[in-house]
């Protein structure tokens, strides 16, 4: 599904303009994103938690030249699936 499909899909159970959609689609990408950006995790009960994974820097290889390569520190942004959501998928 792509972002247009979706917004037809929150208009439609919504009943809701299209228009409306999408600006309330924006609306909750972007408290998600602002909530990651700050640290915070964002649980929706039913469906899931997003939330931020830090990596810490290791040592890899370049799998051309096996050359070893410091890969740096980051921090990641994940989903884990709420229970109701893995029981639908389950079904599917």
């Amino acid at each position: 599904m792509n972002r247009t499909e979706l917004k037809n899909k929150v208009a439609e159970r919504a009943e809701v303009s299209a228009a409306d959609a999408d600006r309330a689609i924006d609306a909750v990408i972007g408290a998600i994103t602002d909530a990651l950006v700050d640290g915070d995790k964002v649980s929706l009960p039913g469906f899931g938690i997003f939330e931020t994974r830090s990596r810490a820097a290791r040592t890899g290889r370049n799998p051309q030249t096996g050359e070893a390569l410091e890969i740096a520190a980051s921090t990641s942004a994940a989903f884990k699936p709420g229970a109701e959501l893995k029981r639908k998928l389950a079904k599917a």
